[in-house]
This record gives C-alpha cells, structure tokens and sequence, in this order.
C-alpha cells in the first residue's frame, strides 16, 4: 500500500509524522511536518501529541504541512511473536500496588493509577507491526508517531479523551479491566473505580457546561478485555472553550486516580519510571471546528533496540497486588499480540 510506502522513507528521511485511524474507520490519515523542529503546542490548529506530566507539548499543525488520507486496502495479519522481557517485574509492581493501597486505607487518597514500563529485548518490524495493530482492533484509535527528536510512538487506545463539534461535547468514564466474555460480571471494586472517573468528569464541567447528561455504565469490549463504560455530554458556553475543557480533563482520575494533585504526586514519587507520552493524550485539535482526542493508552514506544510497552491499572481500598499485576500482563497483550520482529 501506498502510504506504507511513505512512512518508510519518512522514517528513513527522519521527516516527524504520524499516520492513523479512527475507532470502526478504514480510511487512514497522513500528516507529514516539512520541517523536522519540535513545533510546540500552543492552541494551533494541528495533530497533539502530549505528555501525562512533564515533557514537551508536541503539535503537527494542519497549516503549512502535508495531509492526505485513502482507503485502507485489505492485508492479512501477520504472525506475531513472542518476546522475552528484559525482567521481572511481578515482585518490585506487586510492592507498588501494596503501597498503593495502604495510603489509601490511610486516607491519602481514594484512587490511584500504577503502571509499569514493560521493556521487550529485540527489534520490531515497525511497518507490520502497525499493519497488524490497524486490522486488529477495528474499534481502537490506532496510530504511529514519529518524530526524531522523541521517537517513535504507536498504539491502539479505546479512550476517548473529548470529541468537541462547535459547541457540543462528548467524553467516556472507562475503567475496570478484565478479560471478556460472554457473560462479564463486575465486583465493587470495579464498579466503584468506573464511578470514581464519571463522578470526577462531571465534578469538573457541570457548573460550565449546559444541557449535561451521563449515560448508565455498559460493558465494552477493547481488544480481548472488557471495561464498564459511561458517555458524558453537554454543551460548552462561550466563557468555557476547548482548551479549558481539555485542562480539566486531563489527566483524567483513569490514567492517575483521585484526587488528581495527590495521586501525581504519589506517581512521580513511587514509580521507578518516566511516564512519558504514556498517559497523555493524542488526535485531532480544531481540525474543521473539530477536535477528536484519545487518552494515550495501550501503547508502546521503539528505542533502539527495544521495545517499551506501556501498561497500568486503577488502585482501590480492595485491590489485590496479584491480581493488579494479572490486569498488566493481560492489558500488555494488546501490543504483544502484534508485535513482528525485524
């Protein structure tokens, strides 16, 4: 195809990019920057690329670059291959999820998000990689990011962030993790942590927004696991516009806990690693007075001669440490399950 064509030379040009498709789409979308400088995020129109924390607010303005979009043409899956990781992190996650839940039985917060940067030892097939992560997960956000100064970037999320059109909003409460089936039952802890997130949503725009409405939790399915689900709507008022939106948003209680402020905190102080752009957010920004934003998750970032999968899961008062790190190994399987080496 194509455009696979001119992500390699684009790569090889080291020329910053990023390529993707939307949740049930198959029409992709190429955006290609003509300089190779780190553009700076500050309210352009343009595709965002930004960090959970600190780190550079990277955008690839619509204005002045190269943007085409076609048919995705069938091609078939490529086997993927299994990985060795470069350690094991049962023990070292297990210990964070236990202190995790002390400060919470503590009283220092109610939520918490830990995650873990899973490292894979060998060189992935960066083209079919993605090829197999576009046709794997129609209902997904798929996307490759490159650019040379921060690397590259691709993942298939199943996290809205906010779609904005003129006035109108939309946004999801997702939380709770586990494998799907048929017949998915939840207990109180996921329930409670799915609350958690819509109760924060609607804590942060009810006084700015009008004509709110929330939508009764329902099971979804992303990838091979389920979540519970609920959609936030309402309309914006003139003295409340995207971008303040977004601040409030971002980052949501799913991707650091409750209170925000707290949980960061406790983040930045107990994992033993940098976040990143895992976390953050990506998609469109006031493309055609619109903006289509996903939470950057089920993602993984090329080094140079690794792999780095992102993967982490809600905290509550009755979280299990075992069964946290189980969450992280079956949400790792998003990525694991498409890798092709090189």
């Amino acid at each position: 195809m194509k455009v696979f064509e001119e992500i390699t030379q684009l790569i090889a040009n080291k020329n910053p990019f990023v390529c993707y498709v939307k949740p049930n789409e198959t029409i992709w979308n190429l955006l290609v920057q003509e300089t190779d400088e780190i553009v700076t995020f500050s309210d352009q129109s343009g595709f965002v690329f930004m960090p959970f924390n600190d780190g550079i607010k990277i955008v690839i303005p619509f204005e002045g670059n190269l943007f085409l979009k076609g048919n995705l043409e069938n091609f078939e899956k490529k086997p993927a291959e299994k990985f060795t990781s470069e350690r094991n992190q049962k023990e070292s996650f297990e210990s964070l999820v236990t202190k995790g839940v002390s400060a919470i039985h503590q009283g220092e917060f109610d939520k918490v998000v830990l995650s873990r940067k899973i490292v894979l030892e060998q060189k992935i097939a960066i083209l079919e990689t993605f090829q197999n992560l576009i046709v794997s997960y129609d209902n997904a956000f798929r996307y490759l990011f490159y650019h040379p100064e921060i690397g590259l970037w691709m993942g298939a999320t199943p996290e809205q962030l906010v779609k904005i059109n003129a006035n109108q909003f939309e946004t999801v409460a997702l939380a709770g993790t586990q494998l799907y089936s048929e017949n998915v039952l939840w207990e109180t802890k996921e329930i409670e942590e799915q609350q958690f997130v819509t109760d924060y949503i609607v804590s942060k725009v009810t006084n700015k927004v009008y004509q709110l409405t929330v939508s009764e939790p329902k099971t979804v399915k992303a990838a091979d696991l389920a979540h519970l689900k609920s959609i936030i709507a309402a309309n914006l008022t003139s003295e409340f516009n995207a971008n303040d939106l977004i601040n409030a948003l971002h980052p949501t209680p799913a991707v650091c806990g409750l209170p925000k402020e707290r949980t960061i905190d406790f983040i930045l102080k107990n994992e033993d690693y940098y976040r990143k752009y895992y976390a953050g957010f990506l998609g469109e920004y006031k493309k055609d007075n619109e903006t289509d934003l996903f939470v950057n998750l089920r993602c993984l970032e090329v080094d140079k001669n690794t792999v780095n999968i992102y993967v982490g899961c809600g905290i509550t008062k009755d979280s299990n440490p075992e069964k946290e790190f189980i969450e992280t190994e079956n949400k790792s399987m998003t990525m694991r399950n498409v890798l092709v080496s090189k």
